[in-house]
C-alpha cells in the first residue's frame, strides 16, 4: 500500500514504538507500506530524525530512511492553489495528489482538509483502523 506519511509519525513511532505510529514505522521498515516523497519530504525525514534531542541511533535511522528510499515512490508534485495553515505541510499534501495515494497519515489533522482530491487525511489510528479492514 502506498501512503504519505509525515515527519510527525516518523518520529512518533520511534519514539514510541508501541502505539499506532510504532505500528506504521514497523511496516514500513517491513516493506508492507510503501511511502510516496519527494526531495522535500525526504530531506525533512532525515534532517528531523538526525536531530540530537532524539535518543535514535545513527546506523537505526539510516537503515529506515534506505527502506524508504528503496521500497518507496517518487512523486513530482505541482503547488497547491490554495496554501495551508502552516506551509511546511504542503509538501505532504501536493505528493499525496500528485502520487494518487489514498491518504495522507498525520498527527496533525487541523493543519489539513478532511479530504483533498482523492486522498483522505487521516490520523495514525484511523490509517491502521482502515489498513486492517482491507487486508482482512
Amino acid at each position: 500500500m502506498k501512503v504519505v506519511i509525515d515527519t510527525h509519525v516518523l518520529v512518533s513511532g520511534l519514539l514510541s514504538p508501541y502505539g499506532p505510529p510504532g505500528e506504521i514505522v514497523r511496516m514500513i521498515s517491513s516493506g508492507a507500506l510503501s511511502l510516496c516523497f519527494d526531495a522535500r519530504i525526504f530531506s525533512e525525514y532525515s534532517q528531523v530524525l538526525g536531530r540530537p534531542k532524539f535518543p535514535f541511533l545513527k546506523e537505526e535511522i539510516e537503515a529506515l530512511l534506505e527502506q524508504i528510499q528503496a521500497k518507496g515512490a517518487v512523486a513530482a508534485s505541482e503547488p497547491l492553489t490554495r496554501r495551508l495553515v502552516d506551509p511546511h505541510d504542503e509538501a505532504f499534501l501536493e505528493v499525496a495528489a500528485a502520487g494518487k495515494v489514498g491518504m495522507l497519515v498525520t498527527g496533525n489533522l487541523k493543519h489539513y482538509p478532511s479530504v483533498f482530491r482523492h486522498v483522505k487525511i487521516v490520523s495514525p489510528a484511523v490509517f491502521l483502523e482502515n489498513y486492517r479492514k482491507l487486508n482482512y
